[in-house]
């Protein structure tokens, strides 16, 4: 069994940063790829950033120069630095991260979401 949890959303003003946070627990052999999607109001999930295990990354083009995804592979977390944040950039975030297990069997699995709004 894995558990992820996502933490660090909040209220900022435009302009201001945040960091999310995600970490991942339990029958973990290796994390294969991570990466952070959004779901603004009223919109379908789109995906922000993306790591591999190796540090490659790759960002959605209203992101890119603003955000900066990166992990800890000794910690199994995934982190996701916002900066310069904007009205269009309130949304529920999530982590999604592809895991092989203890077992072999390779999965993905969604951590529960924390809303980021950004506000004056």
């Amino acid at each position: 069994q894995v558990q992820l949890v996502d933490s660090g959303g909040g209220l900022v003003q435009p302009g201001g940063s945040l960091r999310l946070s995600c970490a991942a627990s339990g029958s973990i052999r290796s994390i294969i790829a991570s990466g952070w999607y959004r779901q603004p109001p009223g919109k379908q999930r789109e995906l922000v950033a993306e790591i591999t295990r190796g540090g490659t990354t790759n960002y959605s083009d209203s992101v890119n120069g603003r955000f900066t995804i990166s992990r800890d592979n000794a910690k199994n977390t995934v982190y996701l630095q916002m900066n310069n944040l904007k009205h269009e950039d309130t949304a529920v975030y999530y982590c999604n991260v592809l895991i092989i297990s203890d077992y072999g069997n390779m999965r993905s699995y969604w951590g529960q979401g924390t809303q980021v709004t950004v506000s004056s």
